[in-house]
């Protein structure tokens, strides 16, 4: 059976083989991690798909390849092994011998090897990797814990010496070219309402201590936000959707690709399939879970596929307006930001007034190509009227 790059999201081409955790001819079982797999969106642990003996290993640590590529075979028994082995036992074996590190460096770091990235880092910054403290898989270092080492000022005269230039990581390269290929792609529109959270908040605030000390994390706007968003959506269903040379696909399920921040070090967008099925409370859960495991470089090459529209979540930095960038090759994506206490004129039949509610921006980018501003004004128009009369009591 072959085990193939996998596509870790709509956009990723390609894929780093970062760490083998097995060698040819090792026993394998279903579901057992082989290698760490890096790209510009995540780095996810594969897994293998059967049980059986790892027959070869036909990419090495360091190479990147195309999304589909051979990366290893795993003879299965009564499976007729796919003849991708590599044409001699020379090649298999100089592919499977341990990596020598550069000199000066472990090739092993808290039992379990170093990724290309963390070695480049290392002798770039001239560390030794004793030094740092592994959070990774069996106390191995991962790059974040490099860069936290830097950051922190453990190592003030490599972290001097390039003070005034930070180089892009090829995280931080693929994203640019992403973002700049998303603005070439789509011509870009920028609309925003300002929405009253007060029917929000009356629930909120009476539910959110005993949420935190059941779950252990805050009920936050965001999954009233998304629950809008998907009874909105149903509405104008041409939100939800994608762009296709000269057509336009209309989603019937609404995936929300959710934004969400790696500690400062890129963006992933997880997606909820069938969001538009869950309640407030089932949408917070959700949320929550890719997020830890985002964070955990846990998700899965699933995890990261098939969003029909993104919801991106600011809000709890403070800003007050963010302009986001669509998530190709959908054709809309909604911005939240922070939810403050704002004079607002509150109108009524006896007269209007001024008062204080907790206000907040919704900034939503559309493709023109797909829909016009018109079609995006109503769309925010009923999602401001869903967030501000709907009686959120009914989604606990």
């Amino acid at each position: 059976m072959d085990v193939l790059m996998p596509q870790l999201g709509e956009t990723v081409l390609e894929g780093t083989v970062a760490i083998w955790h097995k060698s040819a001819g090792d026993p394998v079982e279903k579901g057992e991690m082989l290698l760490d797999v890096e790209t510009d969106k995540a780095a996810t642990e594969i897994v293998a798909p059967a049980s059986g003996v790892l027959s070869s290993i036909n990419v090495p640590e360091g190479e990147t390849v195309d999304v589909g590529t051979v990366l290893a075979v795993i003879a299965v028994e009564g499976e007729v092994a796919a003849e991708t082995a590599p044409a001699s036992a020379a090649a298999v074996t100089a592919r499977d011998a341990p990596k020598s590190a550069p000199a000066g460096l472990p090739a092993r770091s808290g039992g379990g090897k170093i990724s290309p990235a963390v070695r480049r880092l290392l002798k770039q910054h001239g560390l030794d990797i004793a030094d740092i403290a592994g959070s990774g898989r069996d106390g191995r270092v991962t790059r974040q814990d490099v860069l936290d080492h830097i950051d922190t000022g453990a190592s003030a005269d490599s972290a001097a010496a390039t003070a005034d230039r930070i180089e892009f990581d090829r995280f931080r390269k693929i994203t640019a070219e992403h973002m700049v290929r998303s603005k070439a792609t789509s011509p870009h529109v920028l609309q925003a309402i300002d929405v009253d959270f007060t029917a929000v908040d009356a629930v909120r605030t009476v539910k959110k201590d005993d949420w935190k000390k059941d779950k252990g994390y805050s009920l936050t706007y965001l999954p009233f936000v998304a629950r809008a968003v998907c009874l909105a959506l149903a509405e104008f269903p041409k939100v939800n959707a994608s762009v296709d040379g000269e057509s336009l696909l209309v989603h019937k399920d609404i995936n929300l690709a959710i934004a969400i921040d790696l500690n400062h070090a890129g963006l992933v967008a997880p997606v909820v399939r069938d969001a538009g099925s869950s309640s407030v409370s089932g949408l917070a859960e959700s949320f929550n879970d890719l997020a830890t495991r985002a964070r955990t470089k846990r998700l899965s090459a699933d995890d990261l596929q098939g969003g029909t529209y993104t919801l991106s979540n600011p809000g709890p930095f403070g800003t007050l307006f963010t302009a986001p960038i669509i998530n190709q090759p959908q054709v809309g994506i909604l911005s939240l930001d922070a939810v403050k206490k704002r004079a607002h004129v509150v109108e009524s039949d006896t007269g209007d007034s001024i008062e204080i509610r907790p206000v907040g921006i919704l900034a939503h980018s559309f493709d023109h190509r797909a829909i016009d501003g018109a079609y995006s004004a109503a769309y925010l128009q009923k999602l401001k009227t869903i967030i501000e009369e709907s009686d959120w009591n009914t989604e606990f």
